[in-house]
């Protein structure tokens, strides 16, 4: 594969990618630096790459890891660091996107509060993949993926109910 390959692959997955990001980056300038280790990956990776799955399913392998390897890291290194409070710009918004915008916060809380497996399984969910590109994915049967959504809509609804309501 060449250049322009690598490029059509990053332009068509970069949606994906970055939703990944975001999910997993602890600060909001983190996304940008995962985005880029991520491309930096798939693009040490692309040699090899060998076609036994779909190039998405393979990039999100990838994006997985990397993210999942990056909020460890960032969680041993933030353990002896103090954060120093920053200047915060807001925009000004309406009352719907300030309701839209504390849903999605509570969202972003409680899937963080899922562990790590599960957060991968509802982010490629989340992706509208099918249970069995998941399975793929992930490394699991697709009976179990779906037990394991069953249990996570469960968690979900527990934790976001009091948010809203």
């Amino acid at each position: 594969m060449g250049d322009q390959d690598f490029i059509d692959i990053i332009e068509e997955n970069k949606q994906k990618i970055f939703r990944i990001c975001k999910l997993y980056a602890m600060d909001p300038f983190e996304p940008e630096d995962l985005f880029q280790e991520i491309i930096y990956q798939v693009w040490k990776s692309l040699p090899g790459f060998q076609g036994q799955s779909a190039v998405s399913t393979w990039i999100y392998k990838i994006a997985l890891n990397v993210s999942y390897r990056s909020n460890l890291k960032n969680k041993n290194l933030n353990k002896n660091m103090v954060k120093l409070d920053t200047i915060e710009v807001q925009e000004i918004k309406t009352v719907d996107e300030r309701k839209d915008q504390a849903q999605y916060n509570a969202l972003q809380e409680c899937i963080r509060q899922l562990n790590k497996a599960d957060q991968s399984i509802l982010v490629l969910y989340l992706e509208e993949l099918p249970y069995q590109e998941i399975a793929v994915i992930i490394g699991i049967s697709e009976n179990y993926v779906a037990v394991k959504m069953k249990r996570i809509r469960e968690i979900l609804f527990k934790c976001i109910t009091p948010k809203l309501f």
